[in-house]
């Protein structure tokens, strides 16, 4: 079991939480997840690792609500114990250093972007983080993201905050020269969609590109196969060729596909937890 250190609300339906597993924050690094099991016979889920501190040993997740086992992790709080984590999984973010790495996160993908920009910017990359958002309600761990990167850009669709538009338009200002400069490296973490967008605003410039497929990841092992993705003509598995692919080689038609194959079965189980929680209240 692992204890919850501390939990915050970010959104109405986004989570912070500090966990205690000093084994996984030994040895994490950025890019990797952890599975997780809140109770006997429940859903195991891959949840990407935010943020670790060694000497603490304690990982940072961060959770959106979306299905049942979501809003099961979500109901805990500080002095909780999560009766699973293992990890860390998956393979690390490798960037050649000494260049500029732009990191965008979409919704709550931002979380993913703390230890990765930590990460560069203290072998002294210079870093910018592209944060988006539908309004400033909905941004997440901007204040976070300030003090370990050498510049960060808010993007709302709604101009509540920082520019007004999406992390693509911002993104190809940047390439164009525009406020902190063109990036070497764009890493994007956040809703397929705009992961496809991000890969497809750097495709003709040439940036070179990664994208996190840890939306597709359901068992974490690569034995479910649920993760494949086409990366350059070649089947992958997100969960154990990645998270991280070359952005401008993966099949996002296949991938967007792929990502909504679960739909039908996440509706009937939060269904169920919903009727349970009725009755429950009756």
């Amino acid at each position: 079991m692992a204890r919850i250190i501390e939990t915050r609300r970010l959104t109405p339906v986004t989570k912070f939480f500090r966990i205690d597993a000093p084994l996984i924050a030994a040895s994490a690094q950025p890019g990797q997840f952890v599975m997780l099991r809140v109770r006997e016979g429940g859903e195991r889920i891959p949840i990407t690792i935010a943020d670790y501190d060694r000497d603490a040993g304690t990982i940072t997740i961060v959770v959106q609500e979306v299905g049942a086992t979501t809003k099961r992790v979500c109901a805990l709080e500080a002095g909780d114990e999560i009766l699973d984590v293992a990890g860390p999984l998956g393979g690390k973010i490798e960037i050649p250093p000494g260049g500029h790495v732009c990191g965008v996160g979409g919704g709550f993908g931002s979380a993913a972007l703390l230890c990765l920009m930590r990460e560069f910017t203290a072998r002294g990359d210079k870093t910018t983080a592209i944060l988006g958002a539908r309004n400033k309600d909905l941004l997440i761990l901007a204040d976070e993201l300030r003090p370990v990167c050498t510049n960060v850009e808010i993007c709302t669709d709604d101009g509540s905050a920082g520019f007004r538009g999406f992390v693509t338009q911002r993104l190809a200002q940047m390439i164009a020269g525009d406020g902190p400069g063109r990036p070497d490296h764009v890493v994007a973490i956040g809703p397929m969609a705009m992961m496809r967008a991000v890969a497809e605003t750097t495709r003709g410039p040439g940036v070179k590109t990664l994208v996190s497929m840890d939306p597709l990841m359901v068992d974490g092992t690569g034995m479910c196969g649920g993760c494949r993705v086409n990366v350059g003509g070649k089947a992958q598995f997100a969960c154990v060729d990645g998270p991280c692919f070359d952005a401008h080689q993966v099949d996002f038609d296949v991938a967007m596909r792929r990502n909504k194959a679960y739909v039908k079965e996440e509706k009937q189980a939060l269904d169920r937890l919903t009727c349970m929680a009725n009755r429950e209240a009756r």
